[in-house]
């Protein structure tokens, strides 16, 4: 087998450059072993995250030849012989060092979601619910937080100063999953929009083409988002129906 040509990006938060690497070519190997060789062998002091090597724990995120991608889920043999593997850390979140970078900003975010808040138990004590209505968000929960569908959103990849005001699509999934929940009673409606940036997304389909769980991330989460929020604002039944339970709700608090 012929050698493999790999450039990896070394550098901190200060600046740094693609470094040439040369080394033998294995037999069913990710881009993560050839990492891990490479660190072995060529450079000691090389930085990345990984933990799991199993595409489940989504450590080991980088871009492999400009694509985010797991590097344990993404095998050599799928580049052509003699094709130079490019290894960069993600474009979208500030370098810690090499091709590890600081993911925080997610969490932070994700703080802000409103928790679930489940409407009263049954005369006898229970809560029911149908289990179409349980599959629905059973998707969302296979999120692994490997935060590529982050690295790949146009909306804060090219444009820094929208993160503090845009949830990104993992955590449009998070509020999906609250929002689809058959005992939720929280209204997060009015902060996706105003605060959480769900209008800004222009359902590229960008973050759902790189998921490495195939959560369809567009197309059940986001559109039925933007039209929960659509209905809400728009329809005028709805709207009429929000300001009347506003207005009762007020009023029960001052008699108390």
């Amino acid at each position: 087998m012929p050698d493999l040509n790999v450039k990896l990006w070394r550098g901190d938060e200060n600046g740094g450059e693609l470094v040439d690497y040369k080394i033998e070519a294995q037999e069913g190997e990710v881009v993560l072993d050839v990492v891990h060789r490479i660190q072995a062998t060529q450079a000691p002091d090389l930085a990345v995250r990984w933990n799991c090597k199993a595409g489940k724990c989504g450590s080991c995120s980088a871009e492999i030849n400009g694509k985010p991608s797991l590097m344990c889920m993404t095998r050599t043999n799928v580049f052509e012989p003699g094709q130079t593997i490019t290894i960069t850390p993600m474009k979208t979140f500030p370098i810690i060092r090499d091709l590890v970078t600081d993911v925080s900003f997610n969490f932070k975010m994700l703080k802000q979601v409103p928790a679930l808040k489940p409407k009263p138990k049954e005369k006898d004590g229970t809560y029911r619910m149908f289990q179409q209505d349980i599959d629905r968000g059973q998707e969302f929960r296979k999120c692994i937080e490997c935060f590529l569908c982050q690295d790949v959103c146009h909306v804060i990849r090219d444009h820094d100063d929208n993160k503090m005001h845009y949830a990104g699509p993992r955590l449009f999934i998070r509020y999906a999953d609250l929002e689809m929940h058959p005992l939720d009673t929280n209204d997060r409606l009015d902060l996706l929009q105003d605060k959480m940036g769900l209008g800004m997304c222009n359902i590229t389909k960008c973050c759902t083409e790189v998921c490495p769980e195939h959560i369809h991330i567009t197309d059940n989460a986001i559109i039925p988002l933007k039209e929960r929020v659509v209905g809400d604002r728009y329809d005028p039944l709805a709207w009429l129906g929000k300001k009347i339970f506003k207005k009762s709700k007020t009023s029960e608090k001052q008699k108390v």
